[in-house]
């Protein structure tokens, strides 16, 4: 499981708030359901959650003009999808975050239930998925990653929650009224990141991206809003890392720079390019 340690360069912040009246952490078990060794996490089930509404989501763009995908391809890239989040959300991680623990330890790779998933990796398998998927059933790229794209924020939000349950990935120290004391992070309260990366990488990211999908000139216009994805979700990340702690095994990379920054930027880079590239394109029939 993804944790995080007090280590910073900088300065701990002085907490001078009552610590009684910080917003009790609401302690949830992250099994839902335990039968002898089968297990149901909350972890697992934010993946399937997300994965089947992000996929009606897709079902119903795809009806709208102009036409780039049947809901059989709908369906059956569902699979592809899944396959490039899992396999690439945890070869980034191995390879991004701790690649010399997985090193020294390669039987811990594929066991995905004790946590370790990133998203850029996720990103990466799903690319190639689509650019795979897409070339054998001769489907306009763009056209398919768009419909793709305004759902992945769906898949996000769910994600953030998890972790959110599961008491990882939380955030700096911090004396702003609702800071939480997380049971894995010490006696200080803390920034809840996860639920700041829920709303912007889901909640804001999907409603930007809902907007402009109904506008029948942008979705012409096909690599607009999978570059509006990445540029969004690009500066989300890049700006709730600013709050979030850094994983113990890395820190800062750079002064006050995270590994999450480091890898979003380019992310940002590729959306702007993308829409730029995209609006000098002609309108998709």
């Amino acid at each position: 499981m993804t944790m995080c340690s007090d280590f910073s360069p900088h300065p701990t912040p002085t907490v001078k708030r009552d610590l009684m009246l910080v917003i009790p952490y609401p302690a949830i078990d992250p099994i839902l359901i335990s039968v002898g060794p089968f297990a149901i996490r909350w972890y697992a089930l934010a993946y399937i959650a997300g994965l089947v509404t992000g996929w009606r989501y897709c079902l119903a763009l795809a009806q709208q003009p102009p036409a780039v995908a049947r809901p059989q391809d709908i369906d059956d890239f569902l699979v592809w999808a899944t396959l490039g989040v899992v396999l690439g959300g945890r070869s980034g991680y191995v390879l991004f975050y701790r690649p010399l623990f997985y090193l020294a330890e390669p039987l811990e790779i594929p066991q995905v239930w004790h946590g370790g998933m990133s998203f850029h990796g996720g990103m990466l398998g799903v690319i190639a998925a689509l650019i795979l998927f897409c070339r054998q059933r001769r489907i306009a790229l763009w056209g398919m990653a768009d419909i793709v794209a305004c759902a992945v924020p769906i898949g996000l939000f769910f994600g953030r929650i998890a972790n959110f349950i599961n008491g990882e990935l939380w955030g700096r120290v911090t004396d702003v009224p609702w800071a939480m004391v997380f049971p894995t992070g010490g006696p200080l309260p803390r920034h809840p990141s996860q639920l700041y990366e829920a709303s912007l990488e889901g909640v804001v990211l999907f409603a930007i991206l809902y907007g402009m999908q109904r506008s029948p000139g942008i979705r012409a216009r096909h690599g607009t809003l999978t570059g509006t994805f990445l540029a969004g979700y690009g500066c989300a990340r890049i700006v709730a890392e600013l709050f979030r702690q850094p994983d113990a095994n890395l820190g800062f990379i750079i002064g006050g720079v995270t590994m999450g920054q480091i890898l979003s930027l380019p992310v940002l880079a590729a959306g702007l390019l993308l829409v730029w590239w995209a609006s000098s394109r002609k309108v998709a029939a």
